[in-house]
């Protein structure tokens, strides 16, 4: 649905994981990493796309366990499904395409894939837009009746296999309408085809469930480490969420954002108009505040 301009390719990034990968490469132009979240895929981004090409080059995969990406068998610590293990392959993939810097504009499950990938390589990363999220330790850590109740499946995804696999896979078109909360109309009919024909494969619901199994786990030990040795977010971040969501709601992502980060004074953010799903309710405002906030980066020399 992006248009003939645009390749959609398969690529190794670890052993036994392929990407799929929808991209629109421009020499000239700057590269950005643009990753989805749950339970989408990279089609998240077809409202802001087209205007983003025009500014930069444009890597959109599906994260592994998602989409028509890999869907490794899980393990007992969930290491498969960690986010350091899927920010590795967003460094193998951008590395394929050549880059040794780079931009990332992510959203809910991709943003906290973000998140690890600025920790994990801080030489790649130079500047960091997440949508609608408050760090994974903080938001388990200050579980209220209130976000237990907006956010159930954080705790129903997590229940041991195969039980939450079982009663999706009875009715997978329920759940995600239940869980994306938003009217089905918001969406383009071509996305959410998408959406639909994804979550009826139940290799993707098995990977899905393992995805918040490794938050609620591996992920948060790899958190926990990094406040102990003191890592930080190196580079410039900005993070914008939903006035009409749990984020505003519940926590104070500014205030979150910047205990992790080396130089509090380098967040911003602030709430859009909107509903959780960012790209798609309120794509113009993404594209402002992308623009804005990558366009200060420096020149596309650096990029290369």
């Amino acid at each position: 649905m992006f248009g003939l301009e645009y390749q959609t390719q398969k690529l190794s990034v670890a052993p036994g994981i392929e990407l799929c990968v929808t991209s629109r490469i421009s020499p000239a132009l700057p590269p950005l990493l643009l990753l989805h979240g749950h339970p989408q895929s990279h089609v998240i981004w077809h409202r802001v796309a087209p205007e983003l090409s025009r500014h930069f080059s444009l890597i959109m995969p599906d994260l592994r366990g998602y989409g028509d990406s890999s869907k490794p068998a899980g393990d007992p610590e969930h290491l498969a499904y960690s986010k350091r293990a899927m920010a590795q392959d967003m460094q193998a993939l951008m590395q394929h395409f050549g880059y040794q810097h780079y931009q990332v504009l992510a959203h809910d499950r991709g943003a906290r894939v973000a998140h690890r990938l600025a920790l994990d390589y801080p030489e790649a990363v130079t500047h960091l837009l997440l949508l609608d999220i408050a760090p994974t330790l903080a938001m388990y850590e200050q579980t209220s009746q209130q976000f237990a109740t907006l956010y159930w499946h954080w705790f129903f995804l997590i229940q041991p296999a195969p039980f939450p696999e079982t009663l999706i896979n009875a009715s997978p078109l329920t759940y995600l309408r239940r869980t994306i909360r938003a009217a089905v109309g918001q969406f383009e009919p071509q996305a959410w085809a998408e959406y639909e024909r994804c979550i009826q494969n139940p290799e993707t619901v098995r990977a899905m469930c393992e995805d918040y199994r490794a938050s609620a786990t591996i992920d948060l030990e790899h958190d926990r480490a990094d406040n102990v040795s003191q890592r930080r977010i190196q580079c410039p971040l900005q993070v914008l969420w939903a006035r009409h969501g749990v984020i505003e709601q519940c926590f104070d992502p500014l205030a979150q954002w910047r205990k992790l980060c080396c130089l509090p004074t380098q967040v911003s953010g602030y709430a859009l108009d909107c509903g959780h799903y960012i790209p798609e309710e309120a794509p113009q405002a993404v594209i402002e505040a992308a623009l804005k906030f990558f366009l200060s980066a420096p020149s596309a020399e650096r990029y290369v």
